[in-house]
């Protein structure tokens, strides 16, 4: 089972998830009108893709705009969340190693004490993006079952792949859930909230875009509300 999972299930799993978010995106800007939009995109195409880039570029900085400086304690296990949620999957030893026995070629490894800690900062981040869905009123009344099947979706691969890393017993069986656990991830990923992926760099940019062409946007100043 586990050769069918690092072979044909480990393919089958990228391709559905590259193809499938690349789809998403394509879609996405399918989608977008002027009429309905009211933004002359085209003639006011480098000026659009200006403040898109800027805006994406300033919500990927922590506290960069005032809706993360707003929620200190969610801005950062957001982020705490997210880069361990990139940066293991890319550069951890392990995967890498597949990739170059299955494809012949991987990226830089991070050192594994480094990938240890970014993976435990992942878990604590979702921990308390739990906890904040469960404490606040705000949040708990627009949270649904669908959200935490979101949360256990990426957790999954996080806790399994820690326990059977630091595991001196059962270590096998964490693996496999592990495994099976990452590929479903990539699997489902095109079709749930998970399509942020790309969907985020979409929406932002559009953002960015409309509130550039419409009104002058990235040229006001330091100021980025939105």
């Amino acid at each position: 089972m586990m050769s069918f999972l690092t072979g044909p299930g480990l393919i089958i799993s990228l391709a559905v998830f590259f193809i499938g978010l690349a789809v998403r995106l394509v879609l996405y800007f399918m989608g977008l009108d002027w009429r309905l939009d009211r933004v002359a995109y085209k003639p006011h195409m480098s000026e659009g893709m200006r403040g898109g880039l800027y805006s994406a570029y300033k919500w990927l900085v922590p506290f960069g705009t005032f809706g993360w400086r707003a929620q200190p304690f969610f801005t950062i296990c957001f982020f705490l969340l997210h880069l361990g949620a990139v940066l293991v999957p890319l550069f951890l030893t392990a995967h890498n190693e597949i990739l170059r026995m299955r494809f012949g070629f991987g990226l830089p490894s991070l050192p594994q004490g480094v990938t240890d800690v970014l993976t435990v900062a992942t878990i604590i981040g979702l921990f308390f993006i739990i906890l904040r869905r469960i404490a606040l009123t705000e949040v708990r009344i627009i949270t649904t079952a669908y959200d935490y099947f979101i949360i256990a979706l990426v957790a999954v691969p996080f806790v399994s792949g820690f326990i059977a890393r630091v595991s001196s017993a059962g270590s096998d069986g964490w693996l496999l859930v592990h495994i099976i656990s990452g590929e479903l991830m990539l699997v489902l990923a095109p079709f749930t909230k998970l399509s942020h992926i790309v969907l985020y760099f979409a929406s932002r940019w559009q953002l960015g875009a409309d509130y550039s062409i419409k009104r002058g946007g990235h040229r006001r100043g330091p100021c980025f509300p939105w």
